[in-house]
C-alpha cells in the first residue's frame, strides 16, 4: 500500500467493526466509499464480505480501485501477471519524462529508478491485454516506486538528502488481490451520488482542508496518465494542479459541498470521518447529520500526525523556519441513520463510544 497522508490504516479496524455492526442490525450488504484514495478502506470492506463501490476523482485512485476492488483474485490469471512482472523487472532503463522531471529537475527518485519507471511505464501499455490487467500492472509499478521514493509521504516536496530506501533497486511485485468483485467510478463525489445505485452504507471521508490530494500525489497521477504534462515549481507539479481543485479544499465552498453530499447520497446509513484539522466545527457537522439523517453516534480516535509534522517546517534551503502546532490529531467516526446510537452501543467499549 502506497504512503498516503489520508490513509485510514489506524481507523480501518473501527470502520470495519462499525460496518459489521450495521450489517448485524440491518442486514446491510452494499457499501460505497466515496473518496476512496488508496482504497485501503474499500479493500477492508471488500475483505469483510461487503459489495463495495469505490469512487475518487484521481486517475491513480481509479487504477488502485480496479486492482483491489473490481479485480477478483479467484479468477485473475496470477501466473500470467507474475510472468509479466518478471518481464517488466528485467527491462533496462530509458531516459524519459520521469527521469528528467522527477529525478533531475527534482529528487523524488534516484535516476537509476526513474529510468526503470520510464521503461516499465511504456512497456505496460504494450503488454497489458485488457484494462484490468493494465490497472494491476500500473498498481505494481506505483507500489514499487513508492518503496524507493525520497519523500515523507507527500509529493509537495522531497527530502533534502536522499532517503535510504531510494538507493534500493525498483522491484515490481504482483499485488495481493482480494477475492470478490466490486464497482469502480472516477467522478466528483457530489456528481456521482446523484446517479449512483442506492447502498446500505456510505463511507464519507472528504479532504476537509486546503490540501489537494491531486497536488499532493501529482507524481502518481502523472505516472498513471503517462501524459508528460508541463511542470512548475521546485516540486515539479503538473501544470493542471493550478486549476484542478475540489470544493472541499476551499473553506468558502466546503460546507455547502458537504451539506449537499449528505443530503443527496442514496444510502440508509452514513459513516463519516471527521478530523480536528478540518474546516468544519464538530457541533455544526453533528447538527447537519441529525437534521438530515436522524440518529447520530460518534467514535473518537486519537492518532499521530504524518511524519512530515515531526520533521517540522523548513524553507527551500532546508532551514527550519517554524514549529508544528501539534503532533496528535483527534479523528471521529460518526455513524448517522436509523438506530445509529444502538448500533454503536452494541460494539465493545474499546471500539466505540456513543454520545
Amino acid at each position: 500500500m502506497i504512503k498516503y497522508i489520508g490513509s485510514k490504516r489506524t481507523l480501518v479496524p473501527r470502520i470495519v467493526a462499525l460496518a459489521r455492526a450495521v450489517r448485524a442490525a440491518t442486514g446491510a450488504r452494499t457499501v460505497a466509499d466515496l473518496f476512496t484514495g488508496t482504497t485501503r478502506v474499500a479493500q477492508a470492506l471488500k475483505s469483510a464480505g461487503f459489495a463495495v463501490t469505490a469512487n475518487d476523482l484521481a486517475s491513480y485512485s481509479e487504477v488502485l480501485a480496479m486492482t483491489y476492488v473490481a479485480c477478483d483474485a479467484a479468477t485473475a490469471d496470477v501466473a500470467r501477471l507474475a510472468a509479466l512482472v518478471q518481464e517488466l523487472n528485467a527491462l533496462p532503463g530509458i531516459d524519459g519524462y520521469v527521469t528528467r522531471t522527477f529525478c533531475e529537475e527534482a529528487r523524488y527518485f534516484q535516476p537509476m529508478n526513474g529510468r526503470r519507471i520510464d521503461a516499465i511505464r511504456v512497456a505496460i501499455d504494450a503488454l497489458a491485454r485488457d484494462p484490468m490487467e493494465h490497472a494491476v500492472l500500473l498498481t505494481s509499478l506505483l507500489e514499487a516506486a513508492d518503496r524507493v521514493d525520497s519523500t515523507t509521504g507527500l509529493q509537495m516536496a522531497y527530502l533534502k538528502g536522499w532517503a535510504p530506501r531510494s538507493h534500493n533497486a525498483l522491484a515490481l511485485r504482483v499485488p495481493a488481490l482480494i477475492p470478490g468483485t466490486g464497482t469502480v467510478a472516477r467522478a466528483d463525489a457530489n456528481t456521482f451520488v446523484r446517479s449512483m445505485d442506492p447502498v446500505d452504507l456510505a463511507y464519507i471521508d472528504p479532504p476537509y482542508n486546503q490540501h489537494s490530494y491531486f497536488s499532493n500525489y501529482h507524481v502518481w497521477e502523472t505516472i498513471v496518465r503517462h501524459d508528460a504534462p508541463p511542470a512548475y515549481g521546485v516540486a515539479r507539479k503538473r501544470e493542471d494542479c493550478r486549476t484542478v481543485k475540489s470544493a472541499f479544499n476551499a473553506r468558502p465552498r466546503a460546507w455547502e459541498a458537504f451539506s449537499e453530499l449528505i443530503r443527496d447520497v442514496p444510502a440508509t446509513h452514513l459513516l463519516v470521518s471527521f478530523s480536528n484539522e478540518g474546516f468544519f466545527a464538530q457541533d455544526d457537522l453533528l447538527r447537519l447529520l441529525r437534521d438530515v439523517r436522524g440518529d447520530v453516534a460518534v467514535v473518537p480516535v486519537a492518532f499521530k500526525r504524518y511524519v512530515g509534522a515531526k520533521i517540522g517546517i523548513h524553507n527551500r534551503r532546508g532551514q527550519k523556519v517554524g514549529q508544528v502546532s501539534h503532533l496528535m490529531n483527534r479523528e471521529y467516526l460518526i455513524l448517522a441513520g436509523p438506530d445509529a446510537s444502538k448500533i454503536v452501543a452494541s460494539l465493545a467499549e474499546d471500539v466505540a463510544f456513543a454520545v
